[in-house]
């Protein structure tokens, strides 16, 4: 009866978890315990170490052989290995851009249909892959709903304003009698999206290190299909930061001084992309820049005051260099893995 039972559970087909972990052990820990907990196994796990550590290296074999005894060996990928875990250590730290292209890739080169991506300071609901499971009959990119750290909801921007190169403030947080949202980003943070996007868009861009990165992979999914985000709450997210409640639904989270340089280079980057894809207003954007460094800036003061020197530098480090990037004759999209 118990087999029966199992059998008849929602799957995902060559369902590869791609996690992406720097130094934070702890933390990867308990999202290997939440990964053994899932009601349906799936066909691989990767796990990306940016730091190439003996630590985590030694984690992940045991973790391996835990998964093993568990739920048995898998499909044979593309080289014939039958092992669900893979570790994927990395010579140099390649920050979260560089650590999904490559999980990503790896993940692809084993032959995964699907890839679920996320960083190592979350966990995975036991019931996750089931919840997504419906979705994936008709839809190739999905992003699940998240509990925050402190048990509650957390609301994420699914909607993403091109013209200004900035996720939109006030969009609303209901799903409307669709069930589903359609989005026009995505969040490296559990999204779930299947391989034939991949072969259209190629994969994430490295260039990105940290941040915008999984919004501009959002971005071009949904100039080939319409992602969506939805209700079903598959991730809990691990790792407590300082932040400012507003209105009691959005946060201002707390950030370092690297992701405050990334978040004003990397709109180099994204106006790149856009001037690809024909979405690049040079006025608009210029106000979507300002409109970033504003709210970094109220960020600074409201939640990071000990850092308003050297942040307020880093900002302006970060703006000047996307000045470049956007002058850069060298710079090209990254490439589709198949041609139509």
């Amino acid at each position: 009866m118990s087999e029966h039972k199992h059998a008849a559970k929602a799957t995902i087909e060559k369902l590869a978890i791609v996690v992406v972990t720097f130094k934070r052990q702890q933390l990867l820990a308990t999202l290997m315990e939440s990964i053994q907990e899932l009601s349906v196994a799936p066909w691989r796990v990767v796990i990306v170490d940016n730091e190439h550590s003996d630590e985590t290296q030694h984690m992940v074999e045991e973790f391996a052989q835990i998964v093993t005894k568990q739920w048995g060996t898998t499909v044979p990928d593309a080289s014939g290995n039958e092992n669900r875990v893979v570790y994927a250590p990395q010579t140099d730290n390649l920050g979260g851009a560089g650590g999904f292209n490559a999980g990503v890739k790896k993940a692809y080169e084993l032959g995964a249909e699907w890839f679920w991506v996320m960083d190592d300071d979350v966990a995975v609901l036991p019931d996750s892959i089931e919840k997504l499971a419906k979705w994936t009959g008709k839809h190739d990119v999905v992003q699940g709903s998240r509990y925050d750290y402190d048990g509650g909801p957390f609301y994420w921007q699914y909607q993403f304003l091109v013209s200004l190169g900035i996720p939109n403030p006030i969009a609303p947080a209901a799903f409307g009698p669709a069930g589903y949202r359609v989005m026009n980003t995505m969040c490296f943070e559990g999204g779930l999206f299947r391989r034939n996007i991949v072969e259209q868009i190629g994969f994430p861009d490295p260039r990105f290190f940290i941040y915008w990165d999984d919004t501009m992979y959002g971005y071009l999914a949904s100039k080939v299909t319409n992602p969506i985000v939805v209700p079903d709450m598959v991730l809990r997210r691990t790792r407590e930061i300082s932040n400012w409640d507003i209105a009691g639904v959005r946060q201002l989270n707390s950030t370092s001084d690297m992701n405050r340089y990334h978040i004003m280079r990397n709109r180099g980057y994204m106006a790149r992309y856009f001037m690809a894809h024909g979405d690049y207003r040079p006025v608009l954007f210029a106000l979507g820049t300002a409109a970033t460094a504003a709210k970094e800036l109220i960020r600074l003061f409201a939640v990071d005051r000990e850092h308003i020197r050297t942040g307020v530098a880093q900002l302006w480090k970060g703006w000047r260099d996307s000045r470049a990037l956007l002058h850069d004759g060298q710079w090209k999209p990254m490439p589709a893995l198949k041609k139509d």
